[in-house]
């Protein structure tokens, strides 16, 4: 009897020391975080993304607004993901993303979203400390938040095991309770064979409760920190929200365990947290208290991607702030319904350190031709057009002085490869390409479109790529949508001159060296530097002048 009396003392000691040693460490954790919170502002943020876990969220959308693979590859859209996500939770990560790939085509969403942008981060100082609160769910485990609302859940265990899990803690305790009053060997043997089957069960039922035991209580660090943000963030209404959160209270009981884990140990190496541990293994406690939550969970599913979403957004309105702020210049973009335009000022490529801005003006029934030399620009210019106009029709965000365009659907192709798998050519590959676009840019579609596409038709010689180019392009535009188009054939834009606007990249020469002023300039590309670079590189000079004897002669072949 003494002994199990002892037994109990030491563990309580050894809980309420981990539980004021966690205590004492959470505040210098808070105090560090807050620095690193306030150090951060403005600017991006370098660390390794698990894109696999923040694109659960967007996966699940079946929105046809939604980019497609094709675009986000050719834009390198996981790039601008990580320049751009200044968020402190794993949830905001993920709503981001999904913000970042669904574009609007209607204003008043915009329009709200700025809205909201500028009441969440008019407090600087109480913006840190909602940062603050948001980075809880900082954790990766936070990623599994959204399978709680987008997957059905069913029972974990038969009747009968779930019968068991709940009683067997009375039986243990019962047991401990008989040897206490009048020490017996039956009820030794009972509690031991106990402790022994359950300490199997219990790792043995780990592979069915891992999803939950990631998730759920993530669940309830983040129900904590939705009520925290109704009380001291200003976020507009939030009666739908406390809804939720009322609707969620039986959910939050059954994982008081859970909570009262979380409290009494800061990190898994604590003494406290080795004996909670245990505990949780003799009782089968993780078992209890998922069996008991699922129920709740197929309940209450739509309660908790509300609260999912509404701590998520505040997390992506403060990073959006953060990006504005950390840019050279911004503008919030003007969009036009009637005589459809698109000009932009000073335009640049948020991902290019020290980018060249540029401006263009451009009719949807006159696309643009972007001709120049290797490594002149051209395509990254393409690439900010479309980068600034998905960032317009997502964060209401341009790097631009000014924007002014339609709503438009982003479609492009840039990044083509050959396919052995599909035996695919890379011609036919990007063939494949833009007759997806030219299938989506018809004359009935009632959102036009923004058309990128890099070295049209390559892979083919040179006649056939300027004849089929030629016709496609004509096509596209006759239909008012916004062509952009980088080429090295000159000829193409001579065939083009009535339907496109030609501009281009050049470069200049320093001695052997190449200079770059990367300004777009109006007017057909003037010089050639494919020879020029190989000159620069070193290339033996009889390489070269065989090189510029057969361009001339070839230059005249096709002149003629």
């Amino acid at each position: 009897m003494y002994y199990f009396l002892f037994t109990l003392i030491v563990l309580a000691i050894v809980l309420t020391v981990s539980y004021i040693v966690s205590y004492f460490g959470k505040l210098r954790a808070r105090e560090k975080n807050l620095d690193k919170i306030k150090n951060k502002w403005a600017k991006p943020v370098s660390s390794r993304r698990n894109f696999d876990l923040i694109k659960i969220y967007l996966n699940a959308d079946g929105s046809p607004q939604k980019l497609s693979d094709v675009v986000s590859k050719d834009l390198d859209l996981n790039s601008v993901f990580n320049y751009i996500d200044r968020t402190n939770s794993k949830p905001g990560k993920q709503y981001l993303y999904k913000k970042l790939h669904l574009p609007e085509t209607a204003i008043d969403k915009l329009l709200q979203l700025d809205e909201r942008i500028g009441i969440v981060n008019a407090d600087a100082p109480n913006r840190e400390l909602i940062e603050l609160e948001l980075s809880k769910l900082n954790h990766t485990n936070a990623y599994q938040i959204p399978n709680l609302f987008l997957k059905a859940h069913a029972p974990l265990f038969a009747p009968v095991m779930d019968m068991y899990i709940k009683v067997v803690p009375y039986l243990i305790l019962a047991a401990v309770i008989s040897l206490l009053i009048v020490p017996n060997t039956i009820s030794f043997v009972v509690l031991a064979i106990l402790f022994g089957y359950n300490v199997v069960f219990h790792f043995a039922s780990k592979k069915k409760t891992s999803g939950y035991s990631d998730s759920l209580p993530q669940l309830l660090i983040m129900h904590k920190v939705a009520v925290w943000l109704i009380k001291n963030a200003k976020t507009g209404n939030t009666d739908e929200i406390k809804k939720s959160l009322i609707n969620l209270v039986g959910l939050k009981r059954s994982l008081s365990i859970v909570n009262f884990e979380s409290e009494l140990v800061i990190d898994s190496g604590s003494p406290g947290y080795v004996v909670f541990k245990l505990i949780k293994t003799l009782f089968l406690l993780e078992p209890y208290i998922y069996t008991n939550s699922i129920k709740h969970i197929g309940r209450y599913s739509e309660d908790i991607e509300k609260v999912y979403n509404f701590v998520a957004e505040i997390d992506m309105l403060i990073a959006i702030q953060s990006v504005r702020e950390g840019l050279p210049f911004y503008n919030k973009p003007e969009f036009i319904d009637q005589n459809a335009k698109m000009e932009i000022t000073d335009l640049f490529h948020p991902l290019i350190e020290k980018c060249v801005p540029n401006s263009l003006y451009t009719r949807a029934d006159r696309g643009a031709l972007i001709t120049g030399s290797n490594m002149s620009g051209k395509t990254t210019f393409i690439k900010a057009i479309a980068v600034n106009t998905l960032l317009a029709q997502t964060l209401f965000t341009s790097c631009a002085k000014a924007y002014k365009a339609p709503f438009l659907k982003i479609q492009t192709s840039i990044k083509i490869t050959d396919s052995i798998e599909e035996q695919q050519s890379f011609f036919q590959a990007q063939a494949s390409a833009i007759l997806n676009i030219v299938d989506s840019s018809s004359s009935t579609e009632e959102v036009k479109s923004l058309v990128i596409i890099d070295e049209i038709f390559r892979g083919t010689n040179t006649i056939e790529r300027i004849a089929a180019a030629k016709s496609v392009l004509s096509y596209i535009t006759a239909n008012d949508n916004f062509v952009f188009v980088s080429t090295h054939d000159l000829e193409l834009a001579e065939l083009l001159d009535e339907d496109f606007a030609i501009y281009s990249f050049e470069d200049s020469k320093s001695g052997r060296t190449l200079v770059f002023d990367y300004r777009l300039k109006e007017g057909l590309l003037k010089s050639k530097n494919g020879i020029a670079i190989l000159a620069s590189m070193g290339y033996p000079e009889s390489v070269i002048e065989d090189a510029h004897i057969v361009s001339e002669r070839m230059m005249l072949k096709y002149m003629e």
